[in-house]
């Protein structure tokens, strides 16, 4: 029986590394030996509860990690066409019929091979040529996650941009906004190597609030506005939360003009009560984005023809063998901004 190492949750904030036999694929199936995987703050979310909630009484069931896979088809069913033994390929995670990959589901990409049921170009996996890194074609999704937010905003090429947050998703947002031609890009973060990161991949200007006053420096770069009352507001005309820190929304509120545009990307920690006037002395849209309704594959040529750009999002590369060291950076606010897992060393 051939093998091979996963990872799934262990005790609360740990995982575990198991021996599980090797999927074979069935008639309409193919196997993709992964050859990178990064590591999602879901992922890190499922590690702080010790698993999958399973009860009301509190208890967790352990589950296969990762669902931002890229790797290389090296078996097919005698039913499948579309794919050939050898192809690169990234993954739908939302599309195969065991439920979400690495987030509950039977499979979990974090392994040294995943079983795709059903495979599908276009429907569970797209191709991409060998002049992309799998580290970087591991981006795949969640800069699909970054692109639908983008669409959510309708951001114009005249509009004036705000991103919280420099993680992942909000540089991946910063270059979609940059790649849709919008003139004016900010990117507000507090950790200046993040906000660094911003600038090399194309925002206009950065913010650090804790050195800067954020309504005071975003009026000085997008002009100054009003709300309905006539009150004093920044110029900018959409907002867009990748940070989920609870000031962001206030912050926005404070500052947002009328008719101005707040998506929410990032999930909401718990706050305080939100100045639900303020909101509407400016009439501001909230705008709630989820997933990547369409974007899954959408993003894949960009993604390849801009490679170079895009592997500027990933600051550490930590091969399989390392994964524990993986996932602790990951858990450690602000040690990384996004972490990758290779398989260079995986087995055949």
């Amino acid at each position: 029986m051939a093998t091979m190492k996963s990872v799934l949750t262990g005790a609360r904030n740990l995982v575990d590394v198991t021996e599980t036999e090797r999927p074979v694929p069935g008639p309409h199936d193919a196997l993709v030996r992964v050859r990178a995987c990064g590591i999602c703050g879901t992922d890190t979310f499922f590690l702080h509860l010790g698993g999958m909630p399973a009860g009301a009484d509190g208890t967790t069931r352990a589950i296969p990690l990762g669902h931002e896979p890229a790797g290389e088809i090296v078996g097919i069913g005698a039913e499948v066409t579309g794919v050939e033994v050898g192809d690169r390929v990234v993954v739908n995670p939302q599309g195969v019929p065991s439920g979400i990959i690495g987030c509950g589901g039977a499979h979990g990409a974090m392994s040294e091979y995943l079983l795709i049921e059903g495979v599908e170009v276009g429907r569970n996996v797209a191709v991409f040529p060998d002049s992309v890194p799998f580290d970087v074609a591991s981006l795949n999704e969640p800069m699909a996650v970054a692109r639908h937010c983008v669409n959510r905003s309708g951001a114009r090429p005249e509009d004036r941009v705000v991103v919280f947050g420099a993680g992942p998703i909000g540089l991946g947002a910063t270059i979609w906004l940059k790649l849709r031609g919008v003139g004016h890009v900010v990117v507000v973060d507090v950790l200046p190597e993040r906000l660094e990161t911003a600038l090399a991949v194309g925002a206009d200007a950065v913010i650090d609030p804790a050195q800067e006053d954020v309504l005071a420096r975003l009026t000085e770069l997008h002009g100054q506005a009003a709300n309905a009352l006539g009150q004093p507001r920044a110029g900018t005309d959409v907002y867009i939360d990748a940070a989920g820190a609870p000031a962001v929304f206030q912050t926005v509120i404070d500052a947002a003009k009328w008719h101005a545009r707040l998506v929410m990307v990032a999930v909401q920690k718990k706050s305080d009560a939100i100045d639900l006037g303020g909101m509407l002395r400016s009439e501001l849209t909230l705008i709630a984005s989820q997933g990547y309704p369409t974007e899954i594959f959408e993003v894949t040529p960009e993604l390849v023809e801009h490679h170079e750009r895009f592997a500027r999002l990933i600051s550490h590369r930590v091969p399989f063998a390392e994964v524990g060291r993986a996932f602790e950076l990951a858990l450690t606010p602000g040690a990384a901004e996004k972490v990758v897992v290779t398989f260079d060393d995986a087995g055949e």
